[in-house]
Formats: C-alpha cells, structure tokens, sequence
C-alpha cells in the first residue's frame, strides 16, 4: 500500500488548509503507523490512489478511503461481478431458487459478490464455492472479527480461497450503521444486483437502490404475492428490475462484459 504524497492529497481532498494540516498530521501520525502496521499483519490494503484500488468502486459517489483485504484482490475489478443479496432469514424457496440458477451462473464465468451475512448472503458464498466459482465476501466488521460468530469458517475459507473485504480496521465489532454502509460497497463493486427474497423494509432493498443510483442492473427473483419475503422482490419488479426465471436471464446480462 502507498501512502500518499501530500501534493497529491491536495488533488484529492478539498480540505479548507487547517483542516487538511490536522489531517496530515493524524495520517502520518506514529499511533496511525503502528494501527497500520497491526492490520497489515492480518491483512493487505489498498488506498483510493493505488492502481488495484477496484476501478467501479473508485466511480462511486462514496468510495471508501481505505479497504483492508484477504485474498485476490483482482476478482473485485473483475468484469462479471454480480451482487446477490436476500432476506437473512430466508424461506425454503430462496435454497431452491440458488441451486437452480447458480450452478450454470457460475460455470459461465460470473462471480458472485455478498455481505457474509447470515441467510441468502451465506448461501451465495457457500454455493458458490461448492460449485468450484469465485465469491467476493464484503462485512462490515473488522478482517479479525466474524459475525455472525458461526460463519468464521467460511470467512476464512473465503479470505484464503477468493477475496474478503472491509473498509473497517481490526477490532471493528458490528454496528448497525455499518452495515448500510457495506451495501453501498457491494453496489458499487458489482455490475449487476440480484435480489432473491426480501421484506418490503430490507436492507436487500437499500443495496438494490444504491446499485441503481450507481446505474447497476437490478434484477429480482418473483415469488408468491402471499409470500411476505417476495414483497420486496416483486415490488421491485413493478418498479422495472428484470425478472429472473433461469440462469440464462442472468448470464445475458453479461455476455458483453
């Protein structure tokens, strides 16, 4: 990781001249040095100046300065990205919904990107991988730290077999704000998000309208109008996301990446 010349900190940041002076002193402050060290132990990092900083994330409204990660940081540049988010406490039907349309999804070159979270985001990675495919985990707590507790295995698993990434540094425990703060990771690295099952009040339907103010693809899969995890998935669709009945109305959406 570079850290970044003071000139061209000017170029990047609009700072009034005292408040950039206190900034600088902070960034290149011993106490930061030693925080960066330690998380650098566990991890590598990219900074927003550096070349394999994620080039759809960079063109986000609100790209994270700094992101700590495990893994190959290549798959988050990588071309076929897809987002698939969904309720964390999902029906039967979002299990049969992924084994149908991601075992040809995967075969096709797509990689899959979520949060690591407990439900569908879960399924996405474990699926994923038992179908030899390439996921992007994005948490928002610390790279040492697990949550749910029970997915630290398959934190692990991802870290050491595909990528994992955080903008928070070692020790972050979960809060609640920083959740919404990683969907906005996951709709700014992704080209495209599909949403399988959510409420009609979701943090699945926050990523999915920050993906379309990120001018992403938005795709959903229907459910039952009874359904209360379909609310949310087919309110999407009457508001114009594409349908997903097979994997190959995901894969379309690709074929010129």
């Amino acid at each position: 990781m570079r850290i970044p010349e003071e000139s061209k900190l000017d170029e990047l940041l609009d700072y009034p001249n005292v408040k950039k002076e206190l900034f600088w002193r902070e960034f290149t402050s011993s106490a930061l040095q030693k925080k960066l060290a330690q998380n650098l132990y566990y991890s590598a990092a990219v900074t927003i100046i550096d070349e394999k900083y994620p080039q759809q994330l960079l063109e986000t409204f609100d790209p994270p300065a700094v992101l700590f990660y495990q893994g190959d940081m290549t798959l988050s540049n990588y071309a076929k990205l897809l987002a698939i988010v969904g309720a964390r406490q999902n029906s039967s039907y979002a299990i049969t919904v992924l084994k149908q349309l991601l075992p040809e999804t995967i075969s096709s070159g797509i990689v899959t990107l979520s949060g690591l979270a407990r439900g569908v985001d879960s399924l996405v990675h474990k699926l994923t991988m038992g179908c030899h495919g390439k996921t992007v985990a994005v948490i928002g707590t610390g790279i040492d730290i697990a949550y749910p507790k029970f997915n630290a295995a398959l934190q692990q698993k991802i870290g050491t077999e595909c990528l994992l990434i955080t903008e928070y540094g070692l020790g972050q425990a979960p809060r609640q704000y920083h959740f919404p703060a990683r969907n906005r990771i996951i709709a700014g690295l992704c080209r495209g998000v599909l949403v399988i099952e959510a409420r009609q009040r979701s943090g699945s339907l926050i990523t999915a309208n920050l993906a379309l103010q990120e001018n992403r693809n938005v795709l959903a899969v229907p459910g039952a109008i009874s359904a209360p995890l379909s609310m949310g998935t087919n309110e999407l669709l009457l508001a114009g996301a594409k349908p997903v009945l097979n994997a190959r109305h995901i894969i379309e959406e690709f074929d010129y990446t």
